[in-house]
């Protein structure tokens, strides 16, 4: 029964991040269309909003697999 709960606790660990991420995403995305229609030289600064969500997934996944992956488990 103690593995559902470690397997559970690491789904939920990238699973809602990255569920933010998308929402994060989706909201960025049209915002960053909308500036660079008007100013094509934005385009680095796009770039990097649209990183900054993806960094919560990451951090999901390495703690997933901290928790999957603690001593004495």
């Amino acid at each position: 029964m103690q593995y559902v709960w470690i397997s559970l606790a690491a789904a939920l660990a990238i699973g809602l991040p990255a569920l933010c991420t998308a929402w994060a995403q989706s909201r960025i995305g049209p915002a960053v269309a909308a500036s660079l229609a008007e100013k094509p030289q934005l385009g680095a600064v796009a770039v990097v909003l649209l990183a900054i969500p993806e960094t919560m997934v990451i951090l999901g996944f390495v703690v997933a697999l901290m928790i999957v992956m603690r001593p004495g488990g």
